[in-house]
């Protein structure tokens, strides 16, 4: 299970940028993920969930249950990772949700 403390997460705009600009992505119909391996011991991950998925009481619960979708697999370690909700992802169920993030990772270690 991964922690969401400061040092498993993308919080600079620069970090973000780095991960799309020279990573691989794999998207599907409810998110698109992003990945690119880092110098460091731990994955670090980032969640982005535009305007266009709905307001900010929409948005945030998408966010929530990206997070915990996110800590309950397993990731390979080494890479930064970003996960963009895509407007589909508004309207999806947990459950949904976790099954489009799990298919998307398991080709992160392959990139």
């Amino acid at each position: 299970m991964l922690p969401f403390t400061k040092d498993y997460r993308l919080r600079k705009p620069s970090d973000f940028r780095a991960v799309r600009e020279s990573g691989h992505s794999w998207p599907n119909r409810l998110v698109v993920i992003w990945a690119n391996s880092n110098a460091r011991e731990t994955t670090r991950i980032g969640v982005s969930v535009g305007k266009r998925i709905g307001n900010a009481v929409v948005r945030n619960l998408v966010k929530r249950r990206l997070r915990e979708a996110i800590r309950r697999i397993l990731l390979p370690v080494g890479y930064d990772v970003v996960v963009v909700a895509r407007a589909p992802a508004a309207s999806a169920t947990y459950k949904e949700l976790e099954e489009a993030i799990m298919k998307a990772s398991r080709k992160i270690g392959g990139a």
